[in-house]
Parts: structure tokens; sequence; C-alpha cells
């Protein structure tokens, strides 16, 4: 490394380090504005304030719409918002997204969930690790680059998107779509999710969300003989998923480094069930005619899709031989293909190097046990060279009392900030 370098590197993060007390306090007004997802509150309101900082950041900003999309209405408009920074001359196109909704806060909490406390070297809050702490890195990673008087060929983006925890379809992939993130213009994406400062997440495995119903014939119910039982068709369907098919599920392990070790494995899970008159305040004595199971199977890049599904095809086709009245009807709900950067990347090789130059030790390479949007980066932008990295413990997530450490920030903070200008010395991707 060149003593220029060397000096331009020691300056940011060191500039990293002393904006310390903004990145937090920009963190603890990000929680504070509880973007709750759904139905999708006050993004209006997230992304103007995340434009203001970009904007006093020296970036030229957008605000994007997703006209179009269903979810996008004037009840709860679908707003994002995305900065340009161009550098000094020609270079690749480094781009750092995060999604400011939330899930909700739920039960449980011993603080404020939309409070932004801090204690104990912790920012708490729903939000602060899924992510809007990744949010707070990524500005300031491209902060301390100015305020260190570093400039770095090529451009440095970055967007504050909405809707990844219901999919990200009027986030990321609107995005996508309208070409603001595309193979040609954008060379490099960086998503900072929690995913633990010391690892770097090269992928996720796939989705198929599927929706099962049966249905019977109604009679009454001291009679139950007339009649079909819906519910008891589908508890013949859960029976053989039970019993038939997580078995072999659980044989099946992936080459992806998809952490926590459990979910290595294909999976399957009943997100809901509804049956007879579930909806009803007062019952009637009927036999159920029609019942209602949604699935979550997740599965291997080894797998795929076609497979997949035509496996659950099979799975119904055996129970309905064994019981001849069975009817049923099968839905696709929704599909995620596995998505996984290239090997060598020069992205991950990239934050591999400011890992190890920030926190004195080798990164984790890891693939994630649930998706997120890289999948749209991938497969609408065409950009290959992507990848989860940010402050914030994975499991902590959708949980009680969410927190995120503050030099977890930092540290995350600064490997960004070296990466842009790894990045910058590289040829377009």
């Amino acid at each position: 490394m060149g003593v220029a370098m060397y000096d331009a590197k020691a300056r940011v993060l060191q500039e990293a380090e002393s904006l310390r007390d903004e990145m937090v306090a920009f963190t603890q007004d990000l929680v504070r504005i509880p973007t709750v997802n759904p139905p999708g509150d006050v993004y209006d309101d997230c992304a103007r304030v995340i434009g203001d900082r970009l904007k006093r950041g020296g970036f030229e900003i957008e605000y994007v719409a997703a006209e179009g999309r269903p979810e996008h209405t004037a009840k709860h408009p679908r707003i994002n918002v995305i900065g340009r920074r161009n550098g000094d001359g020609p270079g690749p196109t480094f781009h750092l997204n995060g999604h400011f909704d939330v899930v909700p806060a739920g039960n449980g909490w011993t603080v404020d969930p939309f409070g932004g406390e801090i204690k104990d070297g912790r920012i708490y809050g729903r939000g602060t690790c899924d992510m809007k702490a990744g949010i707070a890195a990524a500005f300031y990673a491209a902060e301390a680059l100015r305020r260190a008087g570093v400039k770095v060929p090529g451009a440095i983006e970055i967007s504050g998107t909405v809707d990844e925890e219901s999919g990200g379809f009027a986030g990321v992939a609107h995005l996508a779509e309208t070409g603001h993130i595309k193979k040609g213009r954008t060379d490099y994406v960086v998503i900072p999710e929690p995913l633990n400062v010391d690892r770097i997440c090269i992928g996720h495995r796939g989705v198929y969300w599927f929706e099962v119903e049966t249905f019977g014939r109604i009679a009454h119910g001291s009679m139950p003989y007339l009649g079909v039982s819906a519910i008891e068709h589908m508890g013949a369907v859960l029976e053989a998923i039970r019993t038939e098919l997580k078995p072999v599920l659980e044989t099946r392990t992936t080459r992806m480094p998809v952490v926590p070790a459990g979910s290595a494995r294909a999976t399957i899970n009943v997100n809901a069930m509804i049956g007879g008159q579930a909806n009803e305040t007062i019952q009637s004595p009927c036999v159920a005619d029609r019942s209602r199971a949604i699935f979550d199977r997740r599965f291997l890049i080894e797998e795929g899709f076609e497979a997949t599904r035509a496996e659950i095809v099979a799975l119904l086709e055996r129970v309905k031989a064994r019981i001849p009245d069975l009817r049923y009807e099968l839905r696709d709900q929704m599909v995620v293909h596995p998505v996984e950067a290239p090997a060598g990347s020069p992205l991950i090789v990239s934050l591999q190097s400011s890992i190890r130059e920030v926190l004195g030790r080798e990164a984790a390479i890891i693939a994630s046990p649930g998706t997120y949007d890289q999948k749209h980066v991938a497969r609408i932008a065409g950009v290959e060279h992507c990848v989860a990295y940010g402050p914030g413990v994975l499991e902590l997530a959708h949980q009680p009392d969410e927190w995120c450490g503050i030099d977890d920030l930092v540290h995350s903070t600064q490997v960004l900030a070296l990466t842009a200008m790894s990045l910058g010395a590289l040829p377009r991707a």
C-alpha cells in the first residue's frame, strides 16, 4: 500500500470514529419514525429525513414513488429515496441500499420500541438492527470519505427503500424495474442488513409460499356423516407433510454456508390455518365445507423451484389417492429463487480486506436463512456483485428489545468506507 493511500485510509477511519455521536443520533431519528409494515406507515416522512441527510452530504436526490403498485395508495404511499454523489473521474458505481420499513413492535418490550433509547453501549428500538442502523452506516461511510477529503473514482449511491419486510416489490424491485438499479449502471451493491459486523452474506435460500384449500360438503353438525369435512381432509394433508415430506427435507443440505445450521436444510412451515366458520362471531352447527392453509417452503439452490413445486403436487395427489372424495386447490402465492454472489467477486474480496483492517480478524462468509433484497438486485436488475454486510445481530431482528451495538455501528461504517475506496480503484464490473 502506498503512503498516500495509507494516509487516506487513516484519515477516513479517524473521521468515521469522530462521527460516532452523529451516526447514533441519526439512527435514533430514524427509529423514532414508526415506519411499521403492515400497513406502511409514515414512509414519506422517513424518506424525506433520509433525503435531507443525503443532500447535506453532497448527494443529488430523487424520490421515487412506486407508481402502479397496488401497495402504493393515497393513505399509505410507497416513497423511496435514492441519492448519487459522483467521485473523482470515471469508475464503478457503488450502491448502498437499506430498507426503512420495520415489522410491528409486538409485545414483551422493556423499553419504548420507538424511543431510540441508549443503554450500555446499545441503541434500542424496533428497526435498530433491522435495519436503520445499517442506513446510518451507509450514509456515514460516505460522509467519512467526504470529511476526510477523499474522493474515489466513479460514484457512490445510497437508497432508502420500502416494503422489504413484505417482499420489497414496491421498494428495491421497483427501483430495479425503473432502471435506477441495473446492470451497466450499477456495479456493486451492499445491503447493510444485520448479519454481524464480521460476516459477509453472499446470498440466501429460495422461498415458495403456497396456499392449499380443501373443499368439503356442508351438513348439520348433529349428522356429520351426511357431510364431508374439509378440515379433516386438510388434517390428512398436514399429516402427510409432517410424516412424509418433512423427514425427507431434513436430509437435504446445501453447499451454501447458510446460518444458523438448522437453516442449511430444506424446510417447510405452516404459516396460517383457517377452517369452517373461523371468521364468524356466532357459530352454527355445520360441517366445515372449506379449509385453507398457507405454507412457507424454503428450498435450496440445489433443489430449484420446479422440483420443489412438483414435490408438493405429488404429495397432494398421494393424499387424494388415499381419500377419494378429497378435493383441493393449490395456489402459488410467492416464489423467490435462491441467489448467490459469484465466488471471488471483487466486492467480497474488498469487504474481506476492509474487515481485516478494521477488526483485525478474518471475515466469515455466510448465507442468510431468509431472503432480503438481494433477490431483486440479482434477478431484476441483473447485478450479480451484491452482498449483505452491516451492523447488528441477526437473531435480534423482529425480537422485543431489539438493539444494535454502537461499536458495531462505527466499525461497519469504517468497513464500508474502506470498501468504497478499494472498489473505486477497480475497473467497472
